[in-house]
């Protein structure tokens, strides 16, 4: 008998493992590129903390391209639009076109996320208010994700825009059931990084997508910076590992 998917969701236990992750940490290759071979299930786990689309595409080729990927799943922007990482909008747009032309010229198909939304109180402790200025922080976030938008589109490209569903149930704040850590629920100010559960909805709002749409669910390389690292691992708290169990089990129940 079938396995509801979201009754297995449920299911699940209720305990967090909370991550120390900063947007700058960097792993080693071994860290990055975990993957996985159950039932046909393959993914691959390509998040850098830290890179922006200047240092993706510079590693493009080994660590997402070489893998043949059926599908990539492409999340980045979150570093170009901040003070140490920044790359102006203009390059940004370039470079996402470059990444997502290089990606479909490869075969691969290619889905391509929104960049998740923030604590603006946090993220300005971090870097300076007078970055973001004249527009703002979040009118930078709104640019970034516009230009994401266009990028999917001239490049025909399946888009989730993971931003809305985060901005619309993910309680971004202090709260301690945010989907994004804070002091309540991770005993720090990040602002940024998804929690073990926003990992678990990034997840499954992807394994959504790619049964909706019919796309591979095999060959899968997930392609991104800290956002798609999680804890470098296909196997626990990174949307990549709620992705390859969502998929193991959907492959078993049909084999």
């Amino acid at each position: 008998m079938s396995i509801n998917r979201r009754q297995m969701i449920k299911g699940t236990g209720a305990g967090l493992a909370f991550m120390t992750l900063s947007p700058q940490m960097y792993a080693s290759k071994e860290d990055t590129l975990n993957s996985t071979d159950d039932g046909g299930v393959n993914i691959i786990n390509a998040g850098i903390g830290g890179n922006n689309t200047a240092e993706m595409l510079a590693r493009i080729q080994q660590d997402c391209l070489a893998h043949r990927p059926k599908l990539t799943i492409l999340m980045a922007g979150t570093n170009d639009m901040n003070s140490v990482k920044h790359i102006p909008l203009e390059q940004y747009e370039q470079n996402m076109h470059q990444l997502a032309q290089l990606i479909k010229k490869s075969g691969s198909k290619l889905l391509i996320m929104t960049i998740l939304p923030l604590y603006e109180p946090y993220l300005l402790t971090r870097h300076p208010a007078s970055f973001y200025q004249p527009e703002g922080v979040a009118a930078r976030r709104r640019q970034v994700n516009e230009v994401i938008k266009k990028v999917a589109k001239a490049n025909r490209a399946h888009l989730l825009d993971i931003s809305m569903r985060f901005e619309a149930i993910g309680k971004v704040g202090l709260d301690k059931d945010s989907l994004i850590q804070n002091e309540a629920n991770a005993n720090k100010t990040d602002g940024i990084h998804p929690t073990a559960n926003g990992y678990r909805f990034i997840g499954l709002s992807v394994y959504d997508y790619i049964m909706a749409h019919k796309l591979p669910t095999q060959q899968i390389v997930c392609f991104g910076d800290s956002i798609t690292k999680g804890d470098g691992t296909i196997y626990n708290n990174s949307y990549p590992g709620f992705l390859n169990k969502l998929l193991t089990v959907d492959s078993n129940d049909q084999g």
